[in-house]
């Protein structure tokens, strides 16, 4: 008999709520922004990252593998150091399946 799969550990969601005219606001602050998810990724914290449909009514997520790694970014991220972002929120997100091709 085969035991059941161990869950995976818990992943983190960085929520962003994009400010007024994000689409204005944010190519300056980009190669920086950039330059941190790319920081982050090669650290094996990022797992993933972008925009909703409309990113200036829906904003953007990203995904991380730890609650510090989500803290850490957001905190220094120019995009909510320079007020691209109005507001931002990590949540724990408990994956159930993952198709694994």
């Amino acid at each position: 008999m085969s035991s059941p799969a161990t869950p995976p550990a818990p992943l983190f969601v960085l929520l962003y709520a994009s400010a007024d005219d994000v689409a204005g606001e944010a190519p300056a602050q980009f190669p920086a922004h950039k330059a941190r998810l790319d920081e982050f990724h090669a650290r094996g914290e990022l797992m993933m990252v972008g925009t909703f449909g409309d990113p200036q009514a829906q904003g953007s997520m990203a995904v991380f593998a730890t609650r510090q790694g989500a803290e850490d970014f957001v905190t220094g991220d120019p995009f909510v150091r320079n007020g691209v972002m109005r507001s931002w929120e990590i949540r724990q997100w408990n994956e159930s399946y993952r198709d694994r091709h």
